[in-house]
């Protein structure tokens, strides 16, 4: 009997932005490479946490595989269809499995909705159900998110960042999709109330067999909730693993400095942790550089003499360990590192 297809699979996915110039005779002039050959595999019912520093695709990607932007090139699969071609044989019923929660609460819900109008809205559009089987439905999504009834009637502008970001989760939640992309859900949010949304998508995720690709550039946060994380730069996965391997043994000299600037509660082993400050300015989408492209702000290829290869030849996402892939060539020059042991110190575990 054949092998289940995963639930969503992107394989070297692209989105390029064009670049114009002119105002009359608009000339094309290069392209951002927002996404620039990403692959990723979602399993029913798992997190993939996906990181990085602002500018480094994650959100792009986001967008991409539910549709908002259409691919450069590549492919997105849900259930092994794939959805990117865009036919109308291939998205039919597509917005049922596939959803989205949003940074701003408040920049995606309208102003001029009620509640209770915004949650009802994808219902509407899909023309599910009568009036009064809506007007239910949107009852019980706020009761599922831990809203009460009666904000039905109330505006954005007169709900909290929290009550406005559980709306978004309900409209999320409105046609029962198996896969949502959060993107910086709880971003702008304080941290008490990160700590509520966090648990409430843990819950529902428990309770609907959801399935999440979670976008965020806070790793603490994406370790307690993914059991697969992905580190994302200038477009491209450049190293990926299950959290607990990740954290402890990360093998790419980018993943390396982003943890060392995770803080760690017991202020004697942060005392002895050390900060990697990456140099230079990050490249532009645009023109990035050759090679590998992490290799103009490495802090290992300075330790190791600047080697011709990594200016040379683009490091090839590779397995180093069960479930770890890395895009480095020097990624076992990483291991045991004292820049490695320093940063790993208090972080071990889930």
């Amino acid at each position: 009997m054949p092998e289940a297809p995963p639930l969503l699979e992107a394989r070297d996915l692209e989105v390029h932005f064009p670049i114009t110039r002119g105002v009359l005779l608009q000339r094309n002039a290069g392209a951002v490479r927002a996404v620039d050959g990403v692959s990723l595999v979602l399993e029913r019912g798992t997190t993939f946490g996906l990181v990085g520093e602002s500018g480094c695709g994650k959100t792009t990607l986001g967008r991409t595989i539910v549709r908002l932007y259409k691919p450069t090139a590549g492919a997105i699969l849900v259930d092994g269809q794939d959805i990117a071609a865009g036919t109308r044989e291939t998205v039919q019923g597509l917005p049922r499995r596939l959803q989205m929660i949003f940074q701003d609460p408040y920049a995606s819900l309208d102003p001029r909705m009620t509640i209770g109008a915004c949650v009802a809205e994808p219902l509407r559009i899909q023309r599910l159900g009568s009036a009064h089987e809506r007007q239910a439905r949107v009852a019980e999504l706020l009761d599922l998110v831990g809203l009460r009834t009666r904000d039905t009637s109330s505006y954005p502008h007169e709900l909290s960042g929290g009550m406005r970001q559980r709306v978004g989760i309900a409209r999320a939640l409105a046609l029962s999709p198996d896969i949502i992309v959060a993107d910086e859900p709880v971003s702008s949010l304080d941290v008490s109330i990160q700590a509520q949304i966090v648990n409430l998508l843990r819950r529902l995720q428990r309770d609907l067999g959801l399935s999440y690709l979670f976008i965020s550039h806070d790793l603490s946060l994406v370790r307690r909730i993914s059991d697969q994380v992905a580190v994302m730069y200038l477009g491209r996965i450049v190293e990926s693993a299950p959290p607990r391997e990740l954290y402890r043994h990360p093998l790419h000299p980018y993943t390396v400095a982003l943890l060392s600037a995770i803080p760690v509660p017991n202020p004697i082993i942060e005392a002895q942790r050390q900060r990697i400050i990456l140099t230079g300015e990050l490249p532009s989408a645009a023109n990035p550089p050759s090679g590998c492209r992490f290799h103009t702000r490495c802090w290992l290829r300075t330790k190791l003499g600047n080697p011709e290869v990594c200016t040379s030849e683009d490091p090839a996402l590779s397995p180093l360990a069960p479930a770890h892939t890395v895009a480095c060539h020097f990624a076992s020059e990483v291991d045991g590192t004292p820049e490695q042991e320093s940063v790993t110190r208090g972080l071990g575990g889930r």
